[in-house]
């Protein structure tokens, strides 16, 4: 037994009614900002480091050093 166009629209005017108008779109409108700020948090993330270079240190013994280091 599938749900037809006019179960869905009972449904719909039962929530409307009972939480009203005001309520679902100040959700709805929540809900767009803890996505918007989601995806900024995302893209933040991705974002790679510099490589802060020492002097009279190699790339490769900088590597090497940062795994041996313990702290």
């Amino acid at each position: 037994m599938g749900l037809s166009i006019w179960h869905i629209l009972i449904v719909a005017i039962v929530v409307v009614l009972l939480f009203g108008r005001g309520k679902i779109s100040d959700l709805m409108g929540d809900v767009a900002k803890g996505i918007k700020s989601f995806k900024k948090g995302l893209a933040d993330d991705d974002d790679p480091k510099p490589i802060e270079n020492k002097p009279g240190v190699t790339l490769q013994s900088q590597k090497t050093e940062d795994r041996t280091h313990v702290g």
